[in-house]
């Protein structure tokens, strides 16, 4: 973000009502120097976002928080549109892309290319006015896609970041995460394996962020078949799943070597 939609984002949240004022002054000013009709209005939502906070005046703590997430999500929005209106960026300037390895490298030849449409912004390589090669889509929602496309969709190798700091990395197909790829959770957890359709199914490993470890079948986003379950002190037991539950006989090895059975 740059240091004036920064300094607004600071402004924002200090919750003093003199400061969300000077906010509203100075995004009224920068609606006058904007003719893009798609900033205009988000900077129009942001203005209405900051009086429903100066009138409620910290009487709803849920009502003012719930704005400031909106806040936050508009002002990069917001800024994400200056910086491709002021400066339009080259293939490559795409850092996170040429740092993933399986992307592959980007021809520096060839310019950017913006397209948009109702679900954001595209810039990238095209064919007949259509995402195709590497390329880059902002998404409205603040989620973000680096990677390959194909007819319009992603399809081949990728990076999807999440609003909520989640984060993929791996195959697409027809613009869903389908094939081998890993998923990094803000909560430090972390799937590494098998993906259909943006859920975790068919082979792959779970780590949790105490430290334990689920290998083996998913489905539908749930353990589902035969898997091993290692805990963090060296226990593990090993038996089939189903819709995320343990069921039938478990072996349960601890980390003494004794083994026993457990049932479900």
């Amino acid at each position: 973000m740059n240091p004036f939609m920064q300094n607004l984002n600071n402004k924002i949240y200090s919750n003093n009502n003199n400061l969300l004022l000077e906010v509203i002054h100075e995004l009224q000013q920068l609606t006058k120097n904007s003719h893009e009709n798609i900033i205009i209005k988000r900077i129009g939502d942001v203005i209405i976002k900051i009086n429903n906070i100066i009138k409620a005046n910290e009487k709803n703590t849920n009502l003012i928080m719930t704005q400031f997430i909106y806040l936050q999500n508009q002002l990069y929005q917001i800024n994400q549109q200056l910086m491709f209106k002021n400066n339009m960026p080259n293939i490559n300037n795409f850092n996170n892309i040429n740092n993933f390895n399986n992307v592959g490298n980007m021809n520096n030849n060839i310019n950017a290319q913006e397209l948009i449409d109702f679900k954001g912004r595209y810039v990238g390589q095209t064919v007949n006015g259509v995402a195709e090669g590497k390329g880059i889509k902002y998404y409205n929602d603040g989620n973000r896609y680096e990677g390959d496309y194909k007819n319009n969709k992603k399809d081949g190798k990728g990076i999807f970041y999440f609003i909520n700091q989640d984060r993929y990395e791996g195959d697409f197909r027809n613009g869903n995460a389908t094939g081998l790829g890993n998923m990094y959770y803000h909560n430090g957890e972390r799937y590494e394996g098998n993906w259909k359709n943006y859920v975790q199914d068919g082979k792959g490993v779970y780590y949790y962020n105490n430290g334990d470890r689920y290998e083996g079948d998913f489905k539908n986003g749930k353990k589902h078949g035969q898997g091993v379950y290692y805990f963090n002190n060296g226990d593990r037991k090993m038996g089939n799943y189903s819709n995320d539950k343990p069921i039938g006989k478990f072996a349960f090895l601890s980390r003494n070597g004794k083994v026993e059975s457990e049932s479900y």
